[in-house]
């Protein structure tokens, strides 16, 4: 069976995120631990933990992920955001990790004025003071895949082996497989011979032990069009078909699956029943 979840708002208090996720039927939870468009976040207090690991323990909800602030560019070739970045990227490990969320995922970056190869290179060099200045904490990142909008690195899976390749602690980093953004990069997956190619050619660049989750996104744009915009599952350029290869995969049925699509209702229900519902009913049929 497929681990289905959703992200969900922690505002008011992590542990809504993870009530919010049990009753909208959930078995696993993504969450932002901080605003996700500012630099600077309140502590994290012994009380948030509590409630947090408490509302897990009541609901029985596992593979918890943190998403990394939008703000955060690895591949940046300006020194003081490039620092930034790091230092962020490391106190979203240190958040993660007092909460006990194993993995944070964030955004590749940018390379801007630079070029491509030197924004792997930096994304690279970033990683490894990242492990350097948070080896004491638990949680690792994840880097995500992006639909490749204007600079934007980590569309196509070669970039990402770049990245991994530039590091020197590959193995303390694993990969966040987006939906949205691998369809608008180009990545077909409407047929079975078309998904089955996707996934020959990331075990060739990038390796499928890498990934350590997905978001699943249907896409307001068509395939190849760069462009990230999330559609909710069946409604979108992919259709359904991509998503019944994928929650009947069995190489990954231990890897979680949060949706990022859409919120809100159709017909008084919540866009994230409607999708998880819609994911079950292709897993068994």
């Amino acid at each position: 069976m497929a681990i289905l979840g959703a992200h969900m708002s922690m505002a008011g208090g992590y542990y809504r995120a993870v009530d919010a996720a049990e009753e909208h039927g959930c078995d696993c939870v993504q969450l932002f631990t901080k605003n996700n468009n500012q630099w600077r976040a309140r502590p994290i207090e012994d009380h948030d933990v509590t409630l947090f690991r408490q509302s897990l323990e009541k609901t029985g909800i596992q593979h918890t992920l943190s998403h990394a602030s939008y703000l955060i560019n690895l591949a940046s070739p300006d020194d003081e955001l490039w620092k930034k970045s790091i230092d962020a990227m490391v106190i979203e490990l240190e958040r993660a990790d007092q909460l006990g969320i194993p993995c944070v995922v964030v955004h590749p970056g940018s390379y801007t004025s630079s070029s491509e190869q030197a924004g792997i290179k930096r994304i690279g060099k970033a990683l490894d003071e990242i492990d350097r200045q948070a080896r004491a904490f638990n949680s690792r990142c994840l880097l995500e895949t992006t639909a490749g909008q204007g600079t934007n690195l980590g569309w196509k899976f070669e970039q990402l082996a770049g990245m991994l390749d530039a590091t020197r602690s590959p193995d303390q980093v694993g990969i966040c497989l987006d939906t949205c953004h691998v369809f608008a990069a180009g990545y077909a997956m409407q047929t079975e011979k078309q998904y089955q190619a996707m996934w020959r050619k990331f075990q060739r660049t990038v390796g499928l032990r890498k990934i350590k989750a997905f978001h699943l996104n249907d896409s307001k744009r068509e395939c190849g069009s760069r462009v990230d915009r999330h559609e909710n599952i069946g409604h979108g350029e992919m259709g359904l078909e991509p998503f019944r290869h994928l929650v009947r995969d069995k190489r990954f049925q231990d890897r979680p699956m949060y949706l990022e699509t859409p919120k809100g209702t159709f017909r008084r229900r919540p866009w994230d029943k409607i999708n998880l519902a819609t994911l079950r009913e292709m897993e068994k049929n």
